[in-house]
């Protein structure tokens, strides 16, 4: 298999960081995302919505998009499970990712990319006006997080999951988007310090 891998962009870190704790090595492409090298022909023919990170498999089956990845790998070694450990818990893990997702990573990365000058070729067509928006909402959610996070050590309850590293990739784009730091929330101060420290954090 092969795994085409797109650098400090927060998707294809999810998938690095999923596979760090898990302990798991996969032969690893680069894709040079600044140069948008995710546009090129030979990713666009592998997912023609050109995104990274892209998965090939030895019989030739693509999987895209980093959660379904994350699944593939989870299914093959499920310890430690970092997507829950029995049909409630995994209930609950899917909750609270698609909540990071949706409402935290997804307003960062859109302050992001609608605002940053170097996503203008990016971004097609850039509007400001919706970038703008998305700040208050990511702080919303953070001041929600930090509620939450008054009890309970991690986003989806005691352990580390993948609801972790999608909150933490909204936390680590907060200052490319332009969005201050809540350093005021003790809580998920707290708590991204915690899985900021985590090894797998540098992959």
């Amino acid at each position: 298999m092969l795994l085409y891998d797109g650098g400090r962009a927060p998707n294809p870190r999810r998938v690095r960081i999923f596979l760090a704790e898990k302990g798991i090595k996969v032969p690893m492409k680069p894709v040079d995302m600044a140069a948008l090298g995710h546009r090129s022909a030979e990713i666009t023919t592998l997912n023609p919505f050109q995104r990274l990170p892209v998965l090939e498999l030895d019989d030739g089956t693509v999987l895209t998009e980093s959660v379904a990845i994350c699944r593939y790998f989870e299914e093959l070694h499920p310890d430690p499970a970092l997507m829950g450990i029995d049909a409630l818990d995994k209930a609950v893990v899917e909750m609270w990712n698609r909540r990071m997702e949706l409402h935290f990573l997804w307003f960062v990365a859109a302050a992001f990319r609608h605002t940053h000058p170097a996503m203008k070729e990016w971004e097609v067509p850039q509007v400001a006006e919706y970038g703008e928006a998305n700040r208050p909402k990511a702080m919303k959610t953070m001041e929600f997080l930090d509620t939450e996070l008054n009890g309970r050590p991690f986003i989806a309850g005691p352990r580390f999951t993948i609801a972790d590293i999608t909150a933490m990739m909204a936390v680590d784009m907060l200052k490319p988007a332009r969005i201050e730091r809540p350093v005021h929330l003790e809580n998920l101060m707290r708590w991204y310090v915690d899985v900021s420290s985590r090894p797998s954090a540098a992959a």
